[in-house]
């Protein structure tokens, strides 16, 4: 994700995103999103349900240790979370396997041994 995005996202959830600077020996977060712009969407989205969830009081902070792909999907790892919070994780990883990951517009797990959600532009493009 474009260091843009990131800063967007740290910024609207701060408490989220809180071990962005930790070293990698404590939290993954210090490298970032290792995802496509096409998720930010999808994140922000996810991240809101996610602190409007705790802000009513229903579970404690939760704080985000790796956000990436992985096998073609959204990968979003936390410590805690009850049900709820990943239940809506979950939906946004099986989500991710319909969105380009590039560009964010419909799209599929494409490919052989490295496997990629991309729009049918967007796997054009790629060299494959």
């Amino acid at each position: 994700m474009t260091p843009d995005l990131e800063k967007k996202l740290v910024e609207k959830y701060p408490k989220i995103f809180s071990q962005k600077d930790l070293p990698p020996n404590q939290s993954l977060m210090c490298f970032g999103f290792e995802c496509g712009d096409g998720w930010y969407d999808l994140l922000d989205d996810l991240c809101g349900k996610i602190q409007a969830y705790v802000d009513e009081g229903n579970y404690s902070q939760i704080e985000a240790t790796q956000v990436k792909e992985k096998f073609g999907t959204l990968r979003f790892y936390i410590n805690g979370g009850d049900d709820y919070i990943w239940d809506v994780i979950e939906k946004a990883e099986v989500d991710s396997a319909h969105i380009c990951e590039q560009c964010g517009a419909p799209g599929k797990v494409r490919g052989k041994g490295w496997l990629f959600t991309m729009c049918d532009l967007c796997w054009d493009k790629k060299e494959h």
